[in-house]
């Protein structure tokens, strides 16, 4: 597999290169009258944190963009919505921003199929915008 990529952007954006996330469909989990993290979405949450630990930086503070390249595994048909409940989480789980609730823009396309598929994600700060402007 190819390995992955983060890096600092000229403009102060950060990119980084992950695995393919799981569906909405197979995140959660009913156990009883709980709604957990699935066994998929938990494994997907600690590959995507272990690979953000090597990140020196503090979390984002303020309004965020988020720019989303899916490169999927195979051609099957995938609605690119239903994968980003789970890396938007695990960004912010892997201390990218401080809480998805931060994104402000947020922008999905689909590029091309990639063997064992990857997702290419920028985030950057909206200039001009502090969090509390948007409460």
């Amino acid at each position: 597999m190819e390995a992955l990529t983060a890096a600092a952007a000229d403009d102060g954006a950060f990119v980084v290169e992950l695995p393919y996330p799981p569906s909405v469909n197979h995140y959660w989990r009913r156990v009883g009258d709980r709604t957990l993290i699935s066994r998929e979405g938990r494994k997907f949450r600690k590959r995507v944190c272990a690979r953000l630990e090597r990140r020196t930086a503090e979390p984002m503070s303020g309004r965020v963009a988020v720019h989303v390249t899916a490169h999927p595994p195979d051609r099957r048909r995938r609605d690119l919505d239903n994968a980003m409940k789970a890396l938007l989480d695990a960004l912010g789980h892997g201390g990218v921003y401080e809480d998805d609730g931060q994104i402000d823009r947020l922008e999905i396309e689909r590029g091309p199929v990639v063997p064992g598929g990857k997702v290419v994600v920028r985030v950057s700060v909206l200039p001009g915008e502090r969090d509390d402007d948007r409460r």
